[in-house]
């Protein structure tokens, strides 16, 4: 197995925990560790993807990065009028 297959399977596991544990209702969708979870594998797996030169998964997860990111700094609603 190679280097880039130990990341991607991290990565992906990563990301399956944390849909898991979102479709369980054991956290929520706008949690900062689902956020966590979803930024960390899928900077994982673009890595690895990067690494064996396959590109439309960089963007892809790379995209995914930024979203995830995006939602980890967002100020909840409920509390963002206070």
């Amino acid at each position: 197995m190679k280097l880039s297959d130990i990341i991607a399977s991290v990565g992906v596991t990563i990301l399956l925990i944390g849909f898991f544990l979102n479709l369980t209702k054991r956290i929520a969708s706008d949690s900062k560790i689902y956020a966590t979870l979803n930024f960390v594998g899928a900077g994982m797996c673009g890595v690895s993807s990067y690494m064996i030169s396959f590109y439309p998964f960089v963007i892809l997860e790379g995209v995914w990065c930024i979203v995830a990111l995006t939602s980890f700094f967002r100020v909840p609603r409920e509390t963002s009028a206070k």
